[in-house]
């Protein structure tokens, strides 16, 4: 007898839980996503193979480029502390919404009695082009080097608000003259500060 073969249809698949979970998932991280804010000062680092990473709390950068210094700290208490700190010593006084603001800013660049300007700008009319000058530092004058009393007071406030040392990082550009950075190592070590990283760009092993 003769077997009857039977055609075989292509089984289909419906994707539509499957374009759901897509969706739910891509929404979810739309809205949950922060949103990297552009750098004050942009620097081209130098190219290294360590893959060492820095510290995700507890952290300042130090970033120097053309001329200029320019300071953040990662944690939003830490900055409004530090902020507090350096109003009472230079006779400056923020306020709520100013610290508020203060709070968002990842690096800043200006003297002290400029920052006043500089919070209440947008994020992208602060981060303008040679509009910050960068934070004084006078290795002769004490009372003009803002910079080292950002270190100390930062140091202080971390310190108080979670008992432990701030750690710091300097990112340079790589066609910055040595001279320029070791000012800045050299105001971190005079306040006992011998530990530190630098922040560099990744590159091949076979580069």
């Amino acid at each position: 007898m003769m077997a009857v073969k039977t055609q075989k249809k292509a089984g289909a698949i419906d994707m539509t839980a499957m374009c759901d979970v897509a969706f739910l998932l891509l929404t979810f991280f739309i809205l949950t996503a922060t949103a990297k804010q552009p750098e004050p000062l942009a620097v081209d680092m130098p190219n290294s193979i360590v893959q060492t990473k820095l510290p995700e709390t507890g952290l300042a950068t130090l970033t120097v480029g053309k001329g200029k210094v320019f300071f953040g700290m990662v944690d939003r208490d830490i900055r409004v502390r530090t902020l507090e700190l350096m109003g009472q010593e230079y006779g400056v006084n923020f306020s709520d919404e100013e610290k508020t603001r203060f709070s968002l800013i990842d690096g800043f660049g200006v003297p002290l009695g400029n920052l006043k300007q500089i919070i209440a700008m947008s994020s992208s009319e602060r981060n303008a082009q040679d509009l910050q000058p960068g934070i004084p530092m006078d290795s002769i004058d004490k009372k003009k080097d803002e910079l080292s009393r950002w270190i100390y007071n930062a140091r202080a406030a971390s310190a108080e608000l979670k008992n432990e040392d701030l750690k710091f990082a300097i990112k340079g550009d790589a066609k910055l003259e040595y001279p320029s950075i070791k000012r800045v190592m050299d105001l971190l070590q005079d306040q006992d500060v011998n530990s530190f990283n630098l922040v560099t760009g990744l590159r091949g092993k076979d580069f």
